[in-house]
């Protein structure tokens, strides 16, 4: 009896004890398949994080900066073409979202998009379209790839000097608000392209740009000195300011947390 109560007692036990291994078994089991599954979630909001910043073009460069890279290469080029720098910078901005979007990226640098090919290179991306009426729809097209920044500015120089696009010069308006309008419904199918691009100019105040550059008084080492300037605006003072002094103000505010936008 004592023997019989013993072997169902080690039974008891033993029963017990698979019970309890199995029960861990499948504790760890879900534990592992949650943490995969945080894991897979976390890699894809990862992803899609990723996918934003590169279509929205705000985790990178500001505005400012952008312009800051462009701007006397586009006052330049525009100069040299009988064209307008300020529309030349308002549609980069537009075109690339501050040289952030895909196609502006390296190795293509198409700051404009500009379809087809250049040089016999080009790439193939999905872009928005607008039917004439307001509409949108999504299409892949074909766009041209540079290999370098200053070969897209210059290509968007040659196109805009074709009889095409030949109310846009400078020599045929009188202001750029004319030659934006030149190009809603030409250059672009979105019809709000003008509004679009003269307030990006007006925020910007991008028509500083429109001139060469010119001679500033200064007062440094020598007070009354004359030098060239390299002016370009200046959101956070609401005026014209060297970069040097735009680049002072945006790391102060940086440095106290504010937007720089």
């Amino acid at each position: 009896m004592e023997n019989f109560d013993i072997i169902k007692t080690n039974t008891f036990l033993q029963g017990d004890s698979v019970t309890k291994k199995t029960i861990i078994k499948v504790v760890l089991s879900f534990s592992a398949i949650i943490a995969l599954a945080g894991f897979v979630m976390g890699t894809m909001s990862s992803e899609a994080s990723k996918t934003v910043t590169a279509e929205s073009g705000y985790a990178g460069q500001t505005t400012s900066e952008f312009i800051a890279s462009i701007g006397e290469s586009a006052r330049q080029i525009a100069q040299e073409n009988d064209l307008y720098a300020s529309v030349m910078i308002a549609q980069a901005i537009l075109e690339s979202s501050n040289g952030q979007s895909a196609l502006s990226q390296a190795p293509h640098y198409n700051y404009f998009g500009i379809k087809g090919s250049y040089n016999g290179n080009s790439v193939t991306m999905l872009t928005w379209e607008d039917d004439g009426f307001g509409n949108a729809y999504e299409i892949d097209e074909s766009f041209r790839s540079y290999g370098y920044i200053s070969g897209s500015l210059y290509d968007y120089a040659s196109l805009l000097r074709t009889s095409t696009y030949s109310g846009t010069w400078k020599s045929n308006t009188t202001s750029y608000t004319d030659a934006t309008a030149a190009l809603t419904g030409l250059y672009a199918t979105d019809t709000a392209y003008a509004y679009k691009l003269n307030s990006i100019i007006d925020m910007y105040g991008l028509t500083a740009y429109d001139s060469p550059a010119y001679e500033v008084q200064t007062y440094g080492a020598e007070q009354g000195a004359t030098t060239t300037g390299d002016y370009v605006w200046n959101s956070h003072r609401g005026a014209y300011t060297d970069s040097a002094t735009l680049a002072e103000d945006e790391a102060w505010l940086a440095h106290i947390g504010l937007s720089l936008n």
